[in-house]
């Protein structure tokens, strides 16, 4: 089973390195990226599916460990859903953009305004459990002494 997803892998991964290729080799050209975007979507598609698929097996297979499953759930929860809640409760301004114009399709404004509030709150996650870390690791060897 190992030997073939790690096939699978390098599979995956060649067709993606292909695809980037023509993208490049082709200049951009409309199809090469609607078919690298199509293929970025499906790749997608299968890690959420697998993801899903994987929840539900250890859940299955390991009923005592739902609970911190339940509790990582409800902090992602709270890390989408605050900046959702946040960004749909106020007025979106448009963004100038490189040609002159600007970006003012509201959609679109909102999605990539959640993504990066999520992406900062994780960022700013990932430095405190550092900190943490650190922090910890160092009154440990105090302690021991």
């Amino acid at each position: 089973m190992k030997t073939v997803l790690k096939t699978l892998l390098w599979v995956l991964i060649g067709v993606t390195a292909l695809l980037a290729a023509w993208a490049v080799q082709s200049g951009g050209s409309d199809l090469a990226i609607s078919v690298s975007l199509y293929w970025g979507y499906l790749l997608l598609g299968s890690a959420v599916v697998a993801a899903i698929a994987a929840f539900i097996s250890n859940v299955i297979s390991h009923p005592a460990g739902l609970g911190k499953t339940l509790v990582g759930l409800g902090l992602v929860l709270v890390v989408v859903g605050v900046p959702v809640v946040w960004v749909l409760n106020r007025d979106i301004l448009p963004v100038p953009n490189s040609a002159g114009g600007v970006f003012d399709n509201p959609f679109e404004l909102r999605i990539a305004e959640i993504g990066l509030f999520v992406t900062y709150i994780v960022a700013v996650i990932a430095v405190l459990v550092v900190v943490f870390d650190v922090c910890n690791g160092l009154v440990r060897k105090v302690v021991k002494k």
